[in-house]
């Protein structure tokens, strides 16, 4: 267990001046990434101490080190000198909040430590090359950058991706959000010959117009949700809600047997 800040076996840097450090912020956020790299650097003792109230919180504290150091990042771009505060009043928010974020979203699916190590080194690459380029850079820059093949970069991108939700937004217009959901495909039916069997009609009947209508035009005319949008004047997530319910209802029918009624 880590419990000083020479057990990293970080190098030391001199405590800064508030003016020592606002001249460097200023120089940090024109571009200058030796001093950004040096402001990192002088305040990795800040870093340090607020880890410790996370000790017991079964991650390692290099983990939370790390983290710590993204936040401290991102305060580092982000201070604005209107605010007339101290940095270090400005920055202690910004680390501890970066480490809640990691703690609440942490993947619950464990992740290597060598891919979590290797996505830190991409993610202090990427932002040393976005300063240097003016532009994000490409994974083959950043391999190059740390050293190591762009499938690995990829590979370590991919295992700490955290998993995706059948209700996340795919996307959002101004009509209704396209969710995950509707583009799944439909489960195969176990009995795939059970709308051949039925009487179509009298089923057929029992739906909503609008329901019948979609069913109509997906199995019988070999229509596309979004060829039947457009005819329908809607969207194409609301085909696919509309023909879900119709083929919800349609096994309702069935299985409580009142199709003849």
């Amino acid at each position: 267990m880590i419990q000083r800040l020479s057990d990293m076996n970080l190098p030391r840097f001199p405590l800064l001046s508030e003016q020592e450090i606002m001249e460097l912020l200023r120089e940090a956020q024109n571009g200058d990434a030796d001093a950004r790299e040096y402001l990192i650097n002088c305040n990795l003792k800040l870093i340090f101490n607020l880890i410790q109230r996370f000790a017991h919180r079964g991650y390692e504290l290099e983990d939370l080190f790390q983290i710590g150091t993204i936040g401290l990042i991102k305060a580092i771009d982000k201070f604005d000198f209107s605010y007339g505060v101290k940095f270090s009043t400005y920055a202690v928010p910004m680390i501890i909040g970066e480490i809640r974020r990691f703690l609440r979203d942490d993947h619950p699916i464990k992740v290597p430590r060598s891919y979590k190590e290797m996505v830190y080194k991409i993610n202090r690459s990427r932002e040393k090359l976005s300063l240097e380029f003016k532009r994000d850079p490409t994974i083959k820059e950043v391999a190059t950058d740390i050293g190591v093949a762009s499938e690995d970069v990829i590979i370590a991108l991919e295992a700490v991706q955290t998993p995706t939700s059948i209700h996340d937004t795919l996307y959002q217009d101004d009509s209704d959000p396209i969710y995950v959901l509707d583009q799944l495909p439909l489960e195969k039916d176990p009995n795939p010959g059970w709308f051949e069997k039925i009487a179509l009609k009298e089923v057929l009947d029992k739906l909503l117009d609008r329901e019948k209508h979609v069913l109509m035009l997906r199995f019988f005319e070999d229509k596309t949700q979004s060829e039947i949008a457009k005819s329908m004047n809607l969207s194409q997530v609301q085909i696919s809600r509309i023909e879900r319910a119709a083929l919800h209802h349609l096994r309702q029918i069935l299985d409580e047997g009142s199709f003849d009624e």
